[in-house]
């Protein structure tokens, strides 16, 4: 398993896995915005804000994040590869790249909400604790925060 910044060359492989999580994240639900996602991965990319996870050339997991406002954007492992600690790693990696004096912050699914359980359980075990209740893309969401 290698953990590296995303590349133009990934984004075949990166989209590939969007696609198959896709349902866990609103706003991707048509072609036209799985088309948009796809050119801001290339954006992220393209300003290194973009970490893979890749097993044997394929992506097993992505992270999009921005060290402007000093938040995880995107962050999903393939069902099939987690539990391997792949997020952690990722999260690890991207903690190089932020302010180190300015809290992070990330958004996912409120408490009660299938989909979210999971990433709201993997935040609280890395520190973050949560924070205000918003919504985005039509869904209602948390914030959650690490404090530094």
């Amino acid at each position: 398993m290698i953990i590296k910044p995303g590349k133009k060359e990934d984004i075949d492989s990166w989209m590939s896995l969007v696609e198959k999580v896709k349902d866990a994240f609103p706003g991707l639900e048509t072609k036209e915005a799985l088309n948009e996602h796809k050119n801001t991965v290339l954006d992220f990319m393209e300003r290194s804000s973009a970490i893979c996870a890749k097993e044997q050339n394929e992506i097993v997991g992505i992270l999009l994040f921005s060290s402007e406002t000093n938040e995880i954007c995107f962050l999903a492992v393939d069902a099939e590869h987690r539990r391997q600690h792949i997020a952690e790693k990722m999260v690890s990696l991207m903690l190089t790249k932020m302010d180190s004096h300015r809290e992070i912050s990330v958004t996912t699914y409120r408490e009660g909400v299938p989909e979210g359980r999971t990433a709201r359980a993997f935040y609280k075990r890395i520190g973050f604790t949560e924070g205000k209740l918003t919504e985005e893309f039509g869904s209602p969401i948390q914030e959650f925060v690490l404090k530094r």
